[in-house]
């Protein structure tokens, strides 16, 4: 469910040709960038490049050695997901010369087997990371590429599909070491609501957060062997735990994780005015309330009672014992759309969302949750970025994103696609994703659609004042590591309702207060460094 499951500051020297062309005419929408010929013209290479680096070939004309990719993806492999590699190993072979060896890690394993993976200098040519996994500290670490310059050289058609926003919001330490992956300017937040049962005990449309819990009441009520709630409670998706997940449909005043902490809300921004606020230092009365919620939600028996020890929520909520779930993006996914009424004939899902489309009302940095980055042990750089600007070509896209066309999906127009099957399930977030290529599912409703095509417009938005500003961990890695590990312990289960708020607390703030201070610290002298530099 990460995939969905979200970008602006100093200039690149060795990318401003490429990046220059990617406006439209709304300069700030990517939307637009492709259907109006607005493409970056290719960048030149850079004066002093690497004596062991070769010469840029043309893949058009040029057959290359062949060479095998080890790319690590985040989540469950999908049945198809050979076949689809055998397709697109066909039409690299004449060009890049391209072979796949794509290697699947469970999101609840993910953060712990990805490190040890680059700890270990394990071969691997393309990793996925993010800020609420460690993109940050292996940046420090070292261990990943800066891809300035294998843009400049065979990343074009990379950079032309993802907007000036994406890439200049994006940079760590000035540079770029990731490759962002989004479809939109402000992720998408839902709960997915089971529409035949609402209808089948007489609830109108949801319209307002006390109406989700008001039928979730009368479903415990009336439907026996379904769970009312549903979120996640594994330590790696703290911020889709029932009391958290509020917080992105929160707009007085709008509650922002940190640059530090990912996913957390003990330390978070607000007010868009450029300060740390630490919980542990005076608990927000409305996050407090967040909590408190899903306490009694558990404790009337609402939320599941085994959310904690669930590792693979989709599968639960595609049983059909789910009634209300939440979900990193807009609309319903058609994977999951598919799974359930194969499981419950008649079963139909509806999206719920309570973000706003009024231009100027949500806060965003532009930045994205989602990244694909070269280790620095790869001994295939050049080709691994060859492969991500292969992905950035419409045909290509359309293959790894949705599958074999006919068998896996079916195009519809330019910018939409109807799933066939559940073969191979959309997961370009992990990889590929941008928001020039990437098609919305045909079964979205009508309100989805105009959240996405709404949120892609990035004049739409109201930019942070710390938009473009990345932090580097380096001077609290230790006090990191320590707080993080704490964090664990406590904060799903008590943003999911398993553990009385008042005693647990206590106990996570005696833990935790010391390291998470001085976190803080440090990240606000960044931030402070950060605006005097604007100024």
């Amino acid at each position: 469910m990460r995939k969905r499951g979200l970008m602006l500051t100093v200039a690149m020297m060795l990318l401003l040709a490429a990046l220059a062309g990617c406006g439209s005419n709304n300069a700030n929408d990517p939307a637009n960038d492709a259907a109006n010929g607005n493409t970056a013209a290719p960048a030149n290479e850079p004066a002093n490049k690497p004596a062991n680096e070769p010469a840029a070939a043309d893949p058009a004309t040029t057959k290359l050695d062949p060479v095998t990719l080890k790319i690590v993806l985040p989540g469950d492999r999908p049945a198809d997901m050979d076949k689809v590699i055998q397709e697109a190993e066909k039409r690299m072979a004449d060009t890049i010369n391209v072979k796949l060896d794509v290697v699947f890690v469970p999101f609840s394993d993910l953060a712990q087997k990805t490190q040890v993976m680059l700890a270990s200098g394990e071969n691997v040519d393309l990793i996925f990371d993010a800020p609420w996994l460690h993109i940050d500290q292996m940046i420090s670490a070292g261990y990943y590429e800066p891809l300035d310059d294998l843009l400049a050289q065979y990343g074009q058609d990379a950079v032309k599909v993802r907007s000036q926003q994406m890439f200049d919001a994006n940079k760590f330490q000035g540079k770029i070491y990731a490759l962002p992956l989004g479809n939109n300017h402000l992720a998408g937040r839902t709960y997915l609501v089971r529409k035949d049962i609402r209808e089948k005990l007489g609830v109108p449309p949801i319209k307002t957060y006390e109406d989700l819990i008001n039928f979730a009441y009368k479903v415990k009520e009336n439907e026996k062997d379904v769970i009312p709630l549903m979120a996640y409670g594994q330590s790696s998706s703290k911020d889709i735990a029932w009391g958290a997940f509020r917080a992105f449909m929160e707009y007085d005043p709008q509650y922002l994780r940190t640059d530090a902490l990912g996913q957390s809300l003990v330390l978070y921004y607000k007010n868009n005015d450029g300060k740390v606020y630490n919980l542990f230092d005076e608990m927000e009365p409305t996050i407090w309330s967040w909590i408190e919620d899903a306490r009694k939600l558990y404790t009337d028996g609402l939320i599941h009672p085994d959310i904690l020890a669930i590792k693979d929520v989709e599968s639960v909520i595609n049983s059909g014992k789910v009634a209300v779930a939440v979900s990193n993006e807009f609309g319903v996914p058609s994977s999951t759309q598919t799974a359930l009424a194969q499981n419950v004939p008649g079963a139909e899902l509806e999206a719920v969302t309570f973000i706003q489309m009024e231009k100027g009302k949500n806060i965003t940095n532009f930045k994205q949750a989602n990244f694909q980055a070269i280790p620095k042990v790869s001994k295939n750089k050049e080709r691994a970025m060859m492969f991500l600007n292969w992905a950035a070509q419409k045909d290509n896209y359309d293959l790894l994103a949705y599958g074999i066309e006919g068998t896996n999906y079916e195009k519809i127009g330019d910018d939409q696609y109807k799933q066939i099957g559940t073969g191979y399930s959309y997961f370009p977030y992990g990889w590929i994703w941008n928001p020039t290529l990437d098609r919305l599912n045909a079964g979205y409703d009508e309100e989805t659609i105009k959240h996405y095509q709404f949120n892609k417009a990035a004049d739409n938005l109201t930019a942070s004042v710390l938009t473009g500003f990345s932090f580097d961990p380096t001077p609290v890695t230790n006090e990191l590591s320590l707080y993080n590990a704490t964090e664990d312990k406590y904060y799903n289960a008590l943003f999911d309702g398993v553990v009385d708020p008042d005693e647990t607390w206590a106990k996570f703030k005696k833990e935790a207060e010391g390291n998470a201070k001085k976190i803080q610290v440090e990240l606000q002298k960044q931030i402070d460094a950060f605006l005097a530099a604007k100024k």
